[in-house]
């Protein structure tokens, strides 16, 4: 589940040092570019809320063997694209494969442990899932700089044929198919009604995927401001990118002891009010000229740590309140993460004016927004308990 999780993040960062090689060889721009970063931001939020039902109802291998087929052979036409919107247009199907993953493995977390454990599992699998991020950019820029970009999305088929044959061979079916569950698409809406009419699962999944927009904002912005702004080469761009992405996992470890003493609720609280702190430092920086290379990079860093805390508490608060409808409700918080994501990564490469002041505003603002938001619930919470 952790490996099934970590592909849509290898996916995300293994190609991003190879930015200015694929705009070179295509005959285009970088922002241009992060247009492909866009399309696979949408196309994983829409084909998350498909694979929902259909989780739910043939079990979760089935729809993911399928997933992961689709995968494969949208990284095949991504290495051949003959331009940068053949390009964009393969990296949405792409996202429509590989999202087949983040859903049945929540779901799967959902089906086998309690309520009360999902939180401390979330940050494992992050644990295992953050390691990509460390590992694929420095991976992506050897790749790009000995054997060109294009072989990037063949080591990316490589992946995911063996994870096919890992999921079929050794990956245990954790829920039987229920027929009980119609796919026809206004019972589909309205098992999907169910599940937003839950205010414990509106406030923590908008909460916790405004606060990932920030991570989005800033993987489609930084290679733009460190290697184009601050002049670093695609390796150093590999190195700093893994560093940060270490940030996330060591806050996702030291959540998973903090949950002993603390709930995840106060956790997320606290948390998101460092990292809007950070967030906001960012962009006062970029907007006085006062960023340099380190400060960037210590800001960013202590974003993401916070990130670690908030992604695995958010979603077991989200999901707490479901169990036949585990899958839907997985999907619909994937989706609105990615969705989140999407309008981040867009509005990054949209604004685009040659300083980092985009990428900076885009984090600061998700991570404020995700504070008001575990604000109001929990003002709500006490006026309720008040009242009785």
């Amino acid at each position: 589940m952790g490996a099934l999780s970590a592909l849509g993040p290898f996916t995300i960062d293994m190609y991003l040092p190879g930015f200015p090689a694929i705009a070179a060889d295509l005959n285009t721009s970088i922002a241009r570019v992060g247009l492909s970063l866009t399309s696979y931001f949408i196309g994983i939020s829409v084909g998350q809320l498909f694979y929902g039902p259909l989780v739910d109802r043939y079990g979760r291998k089935k729809p993911l063997l399928a997933g992961l087929l689709m995968y494969i052979v949208a990284a095949i036409g991504c290495a051949l694209s003959p331009t940068v919107d053949w390009l964009i247009w393969q990296r949405l199907l792409l996202a429509l494969g590989g999202c087949a993953g983040i859903v049945a493995s929540r779901a799967m977390v959902r089906d086998l442990f309690p309520t009360n454990e999902t939180a401390r599992v979330f940050s494992t699998l992050i644990l295992i899932m953050g390691v990509a991020p460390i590992i694929a950019p420095t991976i992506g820029g050897y790749v790009t700089a000995h054997f060109g970009w294009r072989i990037i999305f063949y080591v990316l088929v490589g992946i995911a044929a063996l994870l096919f044959v890992l999921v079929y061979r050794f990956l245990p079916e954790s829920k039987q198919p229920d027929p009980s569950i119609s796919l026809r698409p206004l019972r589909v809406l309205q098992e999907y009604g169910q599940v937003v009419r839950e205010p414990e699962f509106l406030a923590y999944a908008f909460a916790g995927s405004i606060a990932f927009a920030g991570l989005f904002a800033y993987i489609s912005g930084s290679p733009f401001v460190f290697m184009e702004y601050f002049q670093l080469s695609e390796t150093w761009y590999g190195w700093l990118f893994g560093l940060n992405a270490f940030g996330f996992i060591l806050g996702s470890q030291i959540n998973r002891l903090w949950l002993r003493y603390r709930s995840a609720a106060q956790i997320s609280r606290r948390a998101v009010w460092a990292q809007a702190a950070a967030g906001l430092a960012l962009a006062a920086g970029s907007l006085l000229g006062l960023l340099s290379t380190t400060s960037s990079l210590a800001l960013i860093f202590i974003y993401m740590f916070f990130i670690g805390f908030i992604a695995p508490n958010a979603t077991a608060l989200a999901l707490k309140p479901f169990t036949r409808f585990a899958g839907s409700a997985s999907a619909l918080l994937g989706s609105l993460q990615m969705l989140t994501g999407a309008l981040a990564s867009g509005l990054v490469s949209y604004l685009h004016n040659g300083t980092p002041m985009p990428m900076a505003f885009i984090m600061a603002g998700g991570a404020s927004l995700s504070l008001l938001i575990l604000l109001g619930y929990r003002h709500k919470e006490r006026r309720a308990l008040a009242a009785a």
